[in-house]
């Protein structure tokens, strides 16, 4: 008997039970809003898509692809020689760099594009430094212009690189130190290794964090918007808001899912059928040592992203808060994070839930139909934000609309809009996006757990309810906590959604960070950033916490 057949006749597949049918009904409903999107491709609206198609269709087109191809090479030329520098060597700072270069994460595209702004206009502290010491007028000199496409990728550049390197860095630090130094018999130096052996190996996870990240760029409305750069997300919320069509915003939102695909397709053309062996890392040697000229310039390749990418852009916006701090703390700002912290609560509380309930039906049945739910719900998290919004809008807006009919109808009164006029469409479309983070995290923490635990439960006669709390549970609360406060943290980060979807007068702080930023009015927009960026910054430090860990367990 083969150790399949064997382990089948011992673990024999169970029903779908409750928990499955609970599982598959939430993938499904989870997956209406992409639907919806793919059902409008070939429907008539109001005219909007035509004049779209004819004016700024290709500026998107033309836009989007610069914008994609611009910040795949500014990811990969950041993050990929960090990552490799503080794995294969020991310089000044180092042990500093390998946890920090994942702090720009914690800074949103859009809040970084809002601090540079206000540094590197002509009315900032730098222009006017350069002019009061040259003594130069405006158009006597060259500057580069930080609102435009140029100046998004390199935005999204900044922020976005920790995708490359974390994943980079993983893979460096699972090669065989073997593998390098047969390169270096062969005759390779230390960059010819670098380039023929220890890339080619970590290719496959290098690609994904690009991939990552340029689906994190394709989701961004916030920082294109306020840059004035035409892409596809700006022109969702330019045919649903200004022109008022919904198909149109559909049409776009489907071909902005075609980018999104071609991106994923390409991740996994990458990877391919290719194979790596023999990458344990039992096998990998001490790291060298690089003192004088050559430390501090593997110091300097790993401060650059850095100092760019978080510490700047965080100095910028204290600077504009301690200056200006009357302005900053008053009621309605207060009344703003008591709103994010409230969104951000009730979908961390219900993701994390679902999450559970989802991996456990999982475990429970081995059930091809429960497992390939839990596989469509991780769709969510490649859509951007504002394709999720078209997508909930279109059938919760007839919904409520259906609702308001028939209740004027029988009783003569009108009930308003229950789903879109609530936070209720809202908390849907973040668990769309979000769910799969939270899913992916507890199925990890899940699958730590050996079944012989819950076999032994089983025997003593606990139902899978109690096994799940009596059991999973408390071995598995560090997981859910993590899966937990990660969405808690992107829906505190989520603009593009939010902005679509929020009920009147209920605005978040990503919200009002970009409406001060568009009224040119840095200085509150900064006090709501900043909030942002502390939330932010609680996942980093676990993360960080186990890249030291792992680090260690390397050694």
């Amino acid at each position: 008997m083969s150790a399949a057949e064997s382990s089948a006749f011992i673990r024999p597949r169970r029903p779908i039970g409750r928990l499955g049918v609970v599982s598959i009904a939430t993938a499904a409903l989870l997956l209406v809003p992409m639907a919806m999107v793919l059902a409008n491709v070939f429907a008539t609206g109001e005219g909007a898509w035509a004049h779209l198609a004819a004016s700024v269709l290709p500026d998107y087109l033309r836009s989007t692809a610069i914008l994609v191809l611009g910040v795949m090479a500014g990811v990969l030329v950041l993050g990929v020689p960090a990552a490799w520098l503080v794995t294969a060597y020991r310089f000044p700072g180092q042990r500093l760099f390998e946890w920090a270069l994942v702090l720009p994460l914690a800074m949103p595209a859009y809040v970084i594009a809002y601090a540079y702004t206000d540094a590197l206009q002509f009315s900032g502290p730098l222009q006017t430094w350069i002019r009061g010491l040259t003594g130069w007028r405006a158009r006597e000199y060259f500057f580069p212009e930080i609102r435009s496409l140029g100046g998004a990728i390199a935005m999204f550049s900044l922020v976005f690189y920790p995708y490359v390197y974390m994943l980079a860095r993983a893979a460096f630090l699972q090669q065989s130190r073997n593998l390098l130094e047969a390169g270096k018999l062969l005759g390779r130096g230390a960059w010819g290794t670098f380039f023929r052996v220890a890339l080619p190996l970590a290719r496959p996870a290098i690609a994904a964090g690009a991939s990552l990240a340029l689906m994190e760029t394709l989701a961004d409305y916030g920082a294109v918007s306020y840059f004035a750069v035409q892409t596809f997300t700006t022109g969702i919320f330019r045919a649903w808001l200004s022109m008022g069509d919904s198909v149109a915003a559909a049409q776009l939102s489907a071909l902005l899912m075609l980018f999104v695909a071609a991106i994923l397709l390409f991740e996994q053309w990458n990877r391919g059928a290719a194979r790596f062996y023999g990458m344990s890392a039992h096998g990998q040697g001490r790291p060298h040592f690089l003192s004088g000229g050559a430390g501090a310039a593997a110091a300097f390749v790993c401060a650059v992203p850095l100092l760019l990418g978080f510490f700047a852009p965080l100095g910028i916006l204290l600077r504009i808060v301690i200056t200006d701090p009357d302005s900053q703390f008053t009621a309605r700002f207060f009344d703003l994070t008591l709103n994010t912290l409230t969104l951000a609560g009730i979908t961390a509380l219900i993701a994390a839930s679902l999450a559970v309930l989802m991996s456990y039906a999982a475990r429970l049945s081995a059930s091809p139909a429960v497992a390939f739910a839990n596989r469509a719900v991780s769709l969510g998290y490649a859509i951007p934000g504002a394709v999720i919004a078209v997508g909930v809008l279109l059938p919760l807006g007839r919904i409520d609309n259906l609702i308001a009919d028939w209740a004027r109808a029988q009783f003569g009164v009108n009930p308003g809009l229950l789903f879109t006029g609530s936070i209720a469409a809202l908390v849907y479309a973040y668990l769309v996006r979000f769910l799969a983070v939270a899913l992916q995290t507890v199925e990890a923490g899940l699958g730590k757990i050996k079944p012989s635990m819950e076999d032994a439960a089983r025997s003593l006669g606990c139902s899978p309810a109690r096994t799940l709390v009596r059991v999973h549970a408390p071995i598995m609360r560090g997981s859910v906590l993590t899966a937990a406060l990660i969405v808690f943290v992107d829906v505190m980060k989520e603009l593009p959604a939010t902005f679509a979807m929020r009920p009147f007068n209920f605005d978040t702080l990503a919200v009002q960070a970009y409406n001060m930023a568009k009224d040119e009015r840095l200085a509150e927009a900064a006090a709501a950033s900043l909030v942002i960026i502390a939330a932010g910054l609680i996942p980093l430090y676990v993360l960080s916490y186990a890249i030291t860990r792992g680090r260690v367990a390397s050694a």
